[in-house]
């Protein structure tokens, strides 16, 4: 990104309403660098004050004004711009009462691009897109460039653009609300990458058509210099090819390729500027199940086609042991392993989860005897062998998607299912649908989250793994992912079987 001219742009005394603080601070950066330039700031939340309590904390030695517990007209009505958090819908009455009066909505990634000076790599997907946009940080920073890494993973980059150089390398995971805000001023990143789509969030987008349109902001401004890299395994992802306007290069279990990253008789190869060469092979990969394989090929691929050296992107690989809340092993008690992956907030994320322990399963499409050659269960790697089953605790908000494959891979991959929240109910019935009178899986419904832990740890046996992995958002029963998985772990880490 060419931020020559965006440097221009000036906040110095302007008026700015930042719409949505966040119980987690996702609104204290852009407040943060919008006062650092000289605007008058107004923070407003319909969350009390007790509940913003973490992030007020983080703004407390700013002069900003706080408004809280509601929203007001002339919040939005009598200043000069409105900063509206990604996660609030184009539908809201405060976003039209700016419109209604001229006021321009912006949005922190916006500004981001804008002003950042430096190549940007954007990651976006239903599900990978974490694990992805981690390991491509981490394989640029081995090759000694400077790197920033944030966006949806938690992470504000514009309080820091100021430090940033043309030289460094930017990569930023993007969320389909955000990428819907990002098309608005027509700006891509310089490269591209695309893990996978399958419906979600259609609580907001209502369609899937929608959903698909704005996550392909992400490539539809990028010119002839750009790189895309897309899943070739992906059905939706592969028809994206025609509507790309740059370098197209893919990524694939399944097939090798004439140019990007793929497997070969186990190992990893890159091929990319008439240059093939094996990374690793994935006996060296720490991160268990075939979907994590497809996030090391789109990191791999990624960074091939930004200039990390071989050997860079090698021990990036190898040390990389993932990210927490994904398929985090917590905990060995009398034999019995727990895992966290309370980042499965989709059915096919929590799909793959289950898949990740299966060690003999067969299937209808090449590369999935990767299951069992991966090993994910090596002594010493993953603690130990596993000759049980998988007890999984699911369940949570309704985003509106259907569970119908979530449920028949709870019946060809697990022993038991626990179920709690809002859709505790649909899941079950799914699941009876599909099983009829068999006995397997047992499908339990517990009226809480704690309860619902307690009665996995009190069913399973030696062998067996315990995997929280919900399938579903965490909204009405948690803040957001991080506090559903920090409670699953501090519920295991006070067991005593």
């Amino acid at each position: 990104m060419d931020g020559t001219t965006a440097k221009k742009e000036s906040f110095k005394n302007k008026r700015v309403t930042v719409m949505g603080l966040g119980l987690f601070g996702g609104g204290v950066g852009v407040t943060r660098f919008l006062v650092s330039q000289g605007a008058y700031v107004t923070v407003t939340d319909l969350k009390s004050a007790e509940e913003l309590s973490r992030s007020i904390k983080l703004l407390e030695d700013l002069p900003v004004n706080l408004r809280l517990g509601r929203h007001i007209d002339e919040d939005f009505s009598s200043v000069d711009l409105v900063i509206g958090n990604p996660a609030v819908p184009e539908s809201s009455k405060f976003l039209q009462i700016a419109r209604d009066n001229d006021i321009p909505i912006d949005t922190e990634l916006n500004i981001f691009f804008r002003l950042c000076p430096a190549p940007i790599t954007g990651i976006t997907g239903s599900n990978g897109k974490s694990t992805t946009t981690a390991l491509l940080g981490e394989m640029l920073k081995r090759s000694g460039r400077k790197t920033w890494i944030g966006g949806n993973i938690g992470v504000s980059l514009l309080e820091h653009v100021d430090e940033m150089e043309p030289d460094d390398a930017v990569v930023i995971e993007l969320s389909s609300f955000q990428l819907e805000a990002l098309g608005k001023i027509m700006v891509s990143p310089d490269v591209s990458v695309v893990t996978n789509i399958v419906p979600n969030h259609l609580d907001r987008h209502k369609t899937l058509k929608e959903y698909i349109e704005a996550k392909k902001a992400i490539i539809r401004f990028q010119d002839k210099d750009s790189y895309t890299i897309l899943n070739y395994d992906d059905q939706p992802v592969r028809k994206w090819k025609d509507e790309c306007k740059g370098n197209v290069l893919w990524y694939s279990v399944t097939k090798e390729l004439e140019e990007g990253a793929f497997l070969s008789k186990n190992e990893i190869v890159l091929h990319f500027d008439s240059k093939k060469s094996v990374i690793t092979d994935i006996s060296e990969i720490k991160l268990k199940g075939l979907h994590n394989v497809q996030n090391v090929l789109a990191a791999v691929c990624a960074a091939g086609v930004t200039g990390v050296p071989v050997r860079a992107i090698g021990n990036a690989v190898i040390h990389f042991s993932g990210l927490e809340h994904r398929l985090e092993f917590v905990r060995s008690i009398h034999g019995i392993l727990y895992y966290n992956d309370s980042k499965a907030t989709t059915p096919e994320a929590a799909i793959a989860g289950i898949k990740a322990f299966h060690h003999s399963r067969k299937s209808d499409q090449a590369g999935q005897d990767l299951y069992a050659s991966s090993q994910p269960y090596r002594p010493g790697r993953a603690h130990g062998t596993r000759t049980g089953g998988v007890i999984i605790i699911a369940g949570g908000y309704d985003k509106g998607v259907s569970f119908n494959k979530f449920a028949h891979e709870c019946i060809i991959g697990t022993k038991c299912v626990i179920l709690t929240g809002g859709t505790a109910g649909k899941i079950k019935r799914c699941i009876q649908d599909i099983k009829g009178v068999n006995e397997k899986p047992e499908v339990y419904v517990e009226s809480s989250f704690e309860e619902a832990v307690i009665k996995a740890s009190a069913i399973a046996r030696e062998g067996d793994v315990v995997l929280l992995s919900p399938a579903c958002a965490s909204y009405g029963m948690f803040t957001n992912y991080e506090e559903r998985g920090a409670r699953f772990k501090e519920l295991v880490s006070r067991m005593d079987r």
